[in-house]
């Protein structure tokens, strides 16, 4: 059932809370540009010590210190004792990044919309899924997601700065004005998402493709940031069909309007059904969760549900599905390899569970089809977030401009406190 329109309130872009004036006074570029480096660090790698935030900036560490000061001054980081044992010489506090400042996600699917709360750090406070019987208008996306923001309003004014809102829709989304020029599986054409939500809640708000915002988070907190690598291939597969993301040295490959990256629609075959992009052939045409859903005797749930019911149910003829649809998505892969050239590809979602029941296919499907170089380098790992990785990648989309100037959020009326570290990542 669909919720009616929520009422707006208005809301500063970062804070409603942030009147205080700033300790230090407004920063010089070349501060600004350090303060912004540092909590970047911090907020990436989820805790830094000083001596690593030292190496990792090539500032000294009176410099760092400063820093680290003016920013802990406005309640955007705080220091705890070093961890990791016993040290050498002068302790190096741990600096993290505080829970207080946060930024709002919003996720719309075609059978539910996705509101999250993540704080700086990269960590999911709140996450709220609201069920829909039918695949939901923009204007009934923005209101659900207006409509749940407002129950939270009262939290995210006393407890929280809020940097903004971002919204991951599975379509082609223009970075620029957060319009929506087409989303098939929604029926969403030409729809400024972006300014209504921004209108419906007081927030500043940005849209993007929810698989490209999905790969950023995976190579920030997730695989990618295990692994090592800045250049990855992300592919997520769920209700909405295949999406993809694509990073070249570290870099999201965003394209002339932001629509790089739409591996769903990959050609794939020749003889291949009408996809809903209106072409033939294409990745998600072929290779798609619900005839696994159906196979597995589920009428609906996430991936972890289909990969369990998969394996109990692992008969002859789910065997020839799995392989089937892992030959179609080989030859995808296939393709991306031969153009990108990645140290990594990252399947989330249903393609995960794909690669997980038949080990080592891809990767010898690779190994056989695509050119001998790319082949050789590249490796195949699962997704790690699970469902908070679209919470996490639209969140990073609303962390963006504070990001780049943290002083711009002022200074909380109450520093919050901190009695404990949270694990490193």
């Amino acid at each position: 059932m669909m919720t009616p329109k929520s009422r707006s309130s208005p809301a500063s872009t970062l804070s409603t809370a942030s009147a205080q004036p700033l300790p230090y006074g407004e920063p010089d570029p070349s501060r600004r540009n350090n303060l912004a480096l540092i909590t970047s660090f911090v907020h990436h790698h989820g805790f830094l010590s000083r001596a690593q935030l030292t190496r990792m900036t090539g500032l000294n560490r009176s410099t760092v210190g400063t820093l680290i000061g003016q920013l802990g001054a406005v309640g955007l980081v705080y220091e705890t004792p070093p961890s990791g044992g016993a040290h050498v010489g002068r302790p190096s506090p741990d600096v993290h990044p505080s829970p207080s400042t946060a930024a709002l996600a919003v996720n719309p699917e075609i059978d539910a919309v996705t509101i999250g709360l993540v704080s700086l750090g990269g960590k999911v406070q709140k996450k709220i899924r609201f069920a829909t019987d039918r695949i939901p208008t923009a204007r009934e996306a923005v209101n659900i997601a207006a409509a749940v923001i407002e129950g939270m309003r009262t939290e995210l004014e006393t407890s929280y700065r809020i940097t903004g809102i971002g919204m991951a829709v599975p379509g082609l989304v223009n970075g620029a004005d957060g319009v929506v020029r087409h989303a098939p599986h929604l029926g969403w054409r030409d729809e400024p998402v972006a300014s209504m939500l921004s209108q419906a809640t007081g927030y500043a708000c940005q849209a993007a493709n929810d698989a490209s915002m999905a790969a950023e988070a995976e190579l920030i907190f997730g695989a990618g940031d295990r692994a090592g690598r800045e250049n990855l291939i992300y592919l997520n597969g769920g209700a909405s069909g295949i999406g993809g993301g694509v990073i070249c040295n570290g870099l999201l490959l965003r394209g002339t309007s932001g629509f790089a990256g739409e591996l769903g629609h990959s050609f794939v075959r020749t003889d291949g059904g009408t996809c809903h992009c209106g072409a033939t052939g294409c990745l998600e045409t072929e290779v798609a969760q619900s005839r696994l859903f159906d196979l597995a005797g589920l009428s609906g749930g996430d991936a972890a549900q289909l990969e369990e019911a998969l394996t109990k149910n692992s008969t002859a003829e789910v065997a020839e599905e799995v392989a089937r649809q892992l030959n179609y998505l080989g030859i995808a892969l296939r393709n991306a390899v031969n153009i990108f050239n990645p140290e990594a590809i990252v399947l989330d979602g249903f393609l995960g569970v794909l690669h997980s029941l038949s080990p080592g296919t891809l990767e010898n499907q690779l190994l056989s089809q695509a050119l001998d170089g790319p082949a050789s380098q590249v490796r195949i790992y699962r997704a790690e977030l699970g469902t908070d990785l679209m919470m996490l990648g639209a969140a990073e989309l609303a962390f963006t401009q504070f990001l780049a100037n943290p002083l711009s959020i002022g200074a909380l009326p109450v520093p919050a406190t901190h009695t404990h570290a949270p694990s490193r990542r």
